[in-house]
């Protein structure tokens, strides 16, 4: 899908495809430049070498590259432990399996002990397409945010992840770093910063806000265009980091719309849509709409037909829009 052109009011950043690329490579890309940056970084794999773009990595610091194999619960037990001696380990494996199969180990030897880790995720969500219900998590978030300390960031396109992959190594405390396997388009400028927690104004608007994270966040675009045509004017917010909630931002903008749709590929439970109504709830309730999957499983197809069954598209961001104005 291409954007043609949403320019966003005084004189904000025009936000345009840039070609689609898949997030996973930012995260890879982020990898290899902290490889040479900053000698304390370390990865560890859970035999997805390939689908988690280490190679560069393992290729240019062996000495900081572990295999440990298709043993994820160890993994996680092995980088608690390399932080004692002052190193960064960066964990890599499917999203399935970098929290639901690990939790206990996540929670215990990371969350509980506040060790510096950072739990990077791949083929997260329905868009990890044909391999089915039994790996696209669509809990991960609600499991992670629940963990005190942990910081859940859930980045947007290629140019964002690698941005947040940097960024993680800076940060000290736990942190889970979730993005995808799909080409999607990229259009976050490479210059942009990732402050995390710290939400990113894409758009100004004054009828509805519209929240998204992920692969959402396009959409959202792709949306308020749409919306646009039809007079209506729809702000958009890109919500990277889930935990941290930037609660100012949200509150900022709904006290101008009185209105908000959250737009996630994940569970409609335990996600932003959630994290939003609370903030809501506690400081300024106005309606909201949801764009999540409908407390269900996955199933097997491809990303493009499984986001259109499961309304995770521009399209129902559009109804939901327009079903959240008729609220107000």
């Amino acid at each position: 899908m291409c954007l043609s052109g949403l320019v966003a009011k005084n004189n904000m950043k025009k936000y345009i495809n840039q070609g689609s690329k898949d997030t996973r490579s930012g995260f890879g890309a982020g990898m290899t430049e902290l490889g040479q940056k900053n000698e304390n970084v370390v990865a560890l794999c859970a035999d997805l070498i390939g689908s988690l773009k280490f190679d560069d990595f393992k290729k240019n610091h062996p000495e900081r590259f572990f295999q440990i194999g298709i043993a994820e619960a160890n993994m996680i037990g092995i980088a608690a432990g390399l932080t004692i001696g002052g190193k960064i380990p960066f964990t890599g494996t499917f999203a399935n399996f970098s929290t639901g199969r690990v939790y206990d180990q996540i929670r215990q030897s990371v969350a509980y002990s506040d060790k510096n880790v950072k739990i990077c995720a791949s083929h997260a969500g329905l868009t990890l397409g044909e391999d089915g219900a039994t790996h696209q998590i669509l809990e991960d978030i609600g499991l992670m945010k629940m963990l005190p300390g942990m910081t859940v960031i859930n980045t947007c396109d290629f140019n964002q992840t690698k941005a947040a992959t940097l960024a993680l190594a800076d940060h000290h405390g736990p942190a889970y770093l979730r993005f995808g396997r799909p080409v999607v388009p990229n259009f976050m400028p490479a210059d942009e910063p990732f402050v995390i927690g710290k939400a990113i104004l894409l758009n100004e608007g004054t009828d509805v806000t519209i929240i998204a994270t992920g692969h959402l966040v396009w959409e959202a675009l792709v949306a308020a265009e749409a919306l646009e045509a039809k007079g209506i004017s729809a702000e958009v917010i890109n919500i990277h980091t889930i935990k941290p909630l930037d609660e100012e931002a949200i509150l900022k903008s709904v006290q101008k719309t009185g209105c908000v749709v959250t737009a996630e590929e994940h569970n409609i439970i335990g996600g932003l849509g959630e994290s939003v109504s609370r903030c809501l709830v506690q400081n300024h309730l106005v309606p909201q709409e949801f764009v999540a999957v409908n407390d269900s499983f996955g199933e097997s197809g491809t990303p493009d037909q499984l986001m259109e069954k499961y309304g995770l598209n521009s399209a129902a961001i559009i109804e939901k829009a327009e079903k959240v104005l008729a609220r107000k």
